[in-house]
């Protein structure tokens, strides 16, 4: 128990100094994820809720390939491909060697999945809202945009909160499949601290634990905001 309590302590004999940085990178990457996966996921599911045939083809055909290929391998392609692309185009101006950023790849990899299912949940609520209301709004004299952002827009978060807060979830798990392109996260620095010390149980128990911290801490979060966005809801009920 002892060697326990100093392999979990902080600075030279103890790993968790390390694991808390890899778990600081965790939470970065999947926050700076979430902005693009969203965006990316509401304009996919515009176009798909469009009704310009070409619009709706190129977004499912998007979707499909993202939903369907394994996240691993949507990583193994947008790191080791935008590798092999970005320095072919560098080459034609330059002998210089580029790496690409694995947190950028990370970021990239997991956004394009998060956005493909983002899209379906987005679309659903979109289905959810009577076509009506858009109608009323540009009989008012708002422009689509104005419509969109003031009547539209509201409606939409708060029907597709639920389905976002899943995929919120499962995108903090998925952050740690960026280990195997060597980004320093909490399941790389925990892989190290277990090579060094041969202690996989209590290290790989203590990665576990700080994952349910996370997510419990973000599902009370999600929780206060649903709250908030359905206040109006539960007064009128």
């Amino acid at each position: 128990m002892g060697e326990w309590l100093v392999l979990l302590s902080y600075g030279d004999q103890g790993w968790m100094d390390e694991i808390l940085d890899g778990a600081r990178v965790t939470v970065l990457l999947a926050l700076a994820t979430l902005p693009f996966g969203l965006a990316f996921g509401l304009v996919l599911a515009v176009a798909k809720n469009s009704g310009e045939r070409s619009l709706e083809i190129a977004a499912n055909v998007y979707t499909t390939i993202f939903r369907g290929l394994p996240e691993l391998l949507t990583l193994f392609i947008v790191y080791y491909g935008g590798q092999v692309a970005l320095q072919k185009l560098i080459n034609l101006f330059s002998d210089t060697y580029v790496e690409v950023n694995a947190f950028v790849a990370g970021m990239v990899a997991l956004g394009a999945v998060f956005s493909a299912f983002s899209s379906e949940v987005f679309l659903s609520a979109f289905r959810g809202i009577p076509p009506g209301q858009g109608e009323a709004a540009l009989a008012l004299g708002l422009t689509r945009f104005q419509a969109f952002r003031l009547v539209i827009l509201p409606q939409l978060i708060r029907l597709s909160l639920g389905g976002l807060s899943n995929l919120w979830l499962v995108l903090l798990k998925e952050t740690a499949l960026v280990s195997v392109i060597a980004l320093d996260d909490m399941l790389r620095k925990t892989q190290i601290a277990v090579g060094a010390t041969k202690q996989p149980l209590l290290f790989f128990s203590v990665c576990c634990a700080i994952y349910i911290v996370m997510a419990l801490i973000s599902s009370r979060c999600l929780d206060g905001l649903d709250r908030h966005v359905n206040r109006g809801q539960e007064e009128r009920g």
